[in-house]
């Protein structure tokens, strides 16, 4: 975990890659949420909605960008975390997480942070944001 002093406005993460997300990887994420719907697992399907074929679930992504906050800030310091889901990410992707201080609350002691995955040769997978209590 990062220390007070060194959490000012423009800090950042360091970079981390995750991936390539594979078939197996949605497919678990899949059967731990609940979320079973075959547009993730069965390209047949996915093409008969227009898809090139099965793409993740997004929350995989949310939470793979959730864990890269916590393993900077700590998971117990997590006081608000949103998502917003920008690009499909598709097996064989690799997706690169990075995050930085875009505010801080000293009587508080919280920094806001911005958080984005993006896929390598691709755009902004999810972006999202975060607020962190630190000790």
């Amino acid at each position: 975990m990062t220390g007070w002093e060194n959490l000012t406005v423009g800090a950042a993460a360091p970079d981390r890659e995750y991936g390539p997300i594979s078939r197996t990887d949605i497919v678990q994420y899949q059967g731990a949420s609940g979320d079973f719907n075959p547009i993730h697992h069965d390209d047949e399907f996915a093409q008969s909605a227009g898809y090139p074929g099965a793409f993740s679930v997004g929350m995989l992504q949310a939470g793979i960008l959730a864990s890269f906050a916590t393993d900077w800030l700590g998971p117990r310091n997590v006081r608000t975390f949103g998502v917003q889901f920008r690009e499909q990410v598709w097996p064989g992707d690799v997706l690169v997480c990075s995050g930085s201080v875009v505010g801080r609350d000293d009587d508080a002691r919280t920094v806001d942070l911005e958080l984005v995955a993006t896929r390598v040769g691709g755009g902004a997978a999810i972006k999202g944001y975060a607020t962190f209590v630190v000790e």
